[in-house]
């Protein structure tokens, strides 16, 4: 019995272009042996210790696999190794509960950074969809991070996560985001040493222009899209304009973080926990001239106002110490918030895919068309939102905006404004130009 345990876990680990005629007929072992641009991690690779359990799950391999000669060539910079290569046929009876559910594919960029690297475990643990739901995870590099993208899935692969059933990493989005139900647009150029904002628009806004014309293409016609690569208000835009085929409500730009983090300095004044904390707002743009909003947050189902009475520290400190969290960080630390970033991210798809307590509302960037607080409506901007759970949502409608939060609003909503404008060309408008109000405003974390 051992023998043939060995001969059988050796079989597994054969070049997919090597001759197998060792193995029976009982079961058969694909190999995919073409990558167009990217590679595809089966997750029924590691059920193999099931296959090998005893005599009734002998491994057998296809009678006809090709020969070293007869292997077609793998595209250029693609290289096959060990079980990224192989994908298992399992009887019915032999898939894991969770296999029978359909999978729910999810795609993100910038899937060899820091935030990634947080954020891709929480997914492929059930924290996300649920303990039954199975993942399939579309993984865009860049030619400068292939190798970083191939320790990424073997991370995930050696993790051993049941509901991941499926890896691919490329670097062509036309391949990655291919009938993608979930894309998280993480990977954007950081601002650099002396370059302007407009400029930072420009170059960020190529990127989620072509990305978007990529989703367009390919990915499922109900993708929901989380644009987290900053300006991220600004890049959501873009990439909508250039995705006709995608529903413009389905594009959010990540405000969660600010969220968490007004929440955070709510719950410290007060003296409460966190969760005691409900129906905060981030109003506008993600960048210094965001507005959290105090006036209609509730602290144990108070208004924030009676709790904290001190309206000093609530108009003048609260603020700007929620705008600037990502600067104080990064100053800190000696780099900007990767792991909390994962979190908020976890935390907006977990709104749409959760129906919202309640009386309760989350923070995300949406496209403002119809906004009943008389938002321009060709802005993705910041607001309070609800769902059913449906992936799906819906504005909420009659907050009390007074004097102080109107006039902070309007200045967002002004960047906003003059950002599309930096932006027509690529979102298919003439006579653009850039002139961004009040100097040249910081993103969350910039110094």
């Amino acid at each position: 019995m051992a023998a043939a345990v060995a001969a059988s876990q050796a079989a597994l680990f054969k070049s997919p272009f090597q001759s197998l005629d060792s193995c029976d007929e009982q079961k058969s072992v694909k190999f995919r042996s073409t990558f167009h641009g990217s590679r595809r991690i089966s997750k029924a690779a590691r059920w193999s210790r099931h296959l090998l359990a005893g005599q009734q799950h002998r491994i057998s391999c296809s009678v006809n696999a090709p020969s070293p000669a007869q292997a077609p060539p793998l595209p250029k910079g693609a290289e096959c190794y060990g079980v990224f290569c192989v994908i298992y046929d399992l009887k019915e009876e032999e898939k894991p509960k969770s296999w029978k559910k359909k999978l729910v594919r999810v795609a993100v960029s910038g899937a060899a950074g820091t935030i990634s690297n947080h954020l891709l475990f929480k997914i492929a643990s059930g924290e996300v969809f649920g303990p039954d739901q199975p993942v399939a995870l579309n993984l865009l590099g860049s030619e400068r991070s292939k190798e970083a993208l191939e320790g990424v899935a073997m991370e995930l692969e050696d993790s051993l996560y049941p509901l991941l059933r499926e890896v691919i990493i490329g670097i062509d989005p036309y391949e990655v985001f291919r009938d993608a139900e979930w894309a998280l647009l993480i990977g954007a150029k950081p601002r650099g040493p002396g370059m302007e904002r407009a400029d930072l628009l420009d170059i960020n806004g190529q990127i989620f222009a072509a990305q978007g014309k990529a989703l367009n293409e390919v990915a499922s016609s109900n993708v929901k899209v989380v644009v987290v690569g900053n300006p991220c208000n600004t890049n959501a835009l873009i990439c909508m304009k250039n995705a006709p085929r995608i529903p413009n409500k389905n594009f959010h730009a990540l405000t969660r973080l600010d969220e968490n983090r007004a929440k955070c300095q709510l719950a410290l004044k007060a003296g409460v926990f966190y969760d005691n904390v409900s129906n905060v707002t981030i109003w506008g743009n993600h960048s210094t001239t965001q507005v959290p909003d105090f006036l209609n947050a509730k602290i144990n189902g108070r208004p924030v106002k009676e709790v904290i009475t001190d309206h000093k520290w609530l108009e003048e400190q609260f603020t700007p110490t929620v705008q600037t969290r990502g600067g104080v960080l990064i100053k800190k630390w000696g780099r900007s918030s990767a792991a909390s970033t994962a979190v908020s991210i976890v935390d907006a798809m977990k709104s749409l895919v959760q129906p919202t307590p309640p009386g309760d509302w989350f923070s995300s960037g949406v496209y403002a068309a119809g906004n009943p607080y008389g938002i321009d409506g060709d802005l993705v901007f910041s607001l309070p939102c609800r769902s059913k759970g449906d992936g799906d949502y819906e504005i909420v409608p009659g907050l009390h905006i007074d004097k102080y939060l109107y006039e902070r609003i309007k200045k967002s909503e002004d960047e906003l404004i003059a950002e599309r404008k930096c932006v027509a060309h690529l979102i298919g408008e003439e006579n653009g130009f850039c002139d961004l109000p009040g100097g040249d405003t910081m993103l969350p974390g910039e110094q």
